[in-house]
């Protein structure tokens, strides 16, 4: 059985930002900058793409990840309203941690 998958390049920068996003939150949880932030983000960034993995195993045969997501968002299921705010936060936690470092370098 071969499945639709998204593009291996999109997985590199998709892995890459999960294990970025885990390193900084583990060096700002240590040096208990943002603490709680951080806690919540490596908590989220583990959990997210285990939750969302489980889930798109049983997809429809031709529908990527990302249109099992979309299809499943539509219908109202939890895992994808936890899948997207938790990557929303993810973003979010970056943005913070640019605008602290930015004040902190001046």
């Amino acid at each position: 059985m071969y499945w639709e998958t998204l593009p291996g390049w999109m997985w590199v920068i998709y892995f890459l930002f999960l294990f970025l996003t885990i390193g900084f939150g583990l060096l700002n949880a240590i040096r208990k900058r943002m603490l709680i932030l951080s806690i919540i983000v490596i908590v989220l960034a583990i959990t997210v793409p285990f939750i969302s993995l489980v889930n798109s195993i049983g997809r429809a045969e031709g529908v990527n990840e990302l249109e099992h997501l979309i299809a499943q968002f539509q219908q109202g299921s939890p895992w994808t309203i936890y899948t997207i705010i938790g990557t929303v936060y993810l973003f979010v936690y970056w943005v913070l941690f640019f605008i602290k470092s930015k004040k902190v370098s001046y």
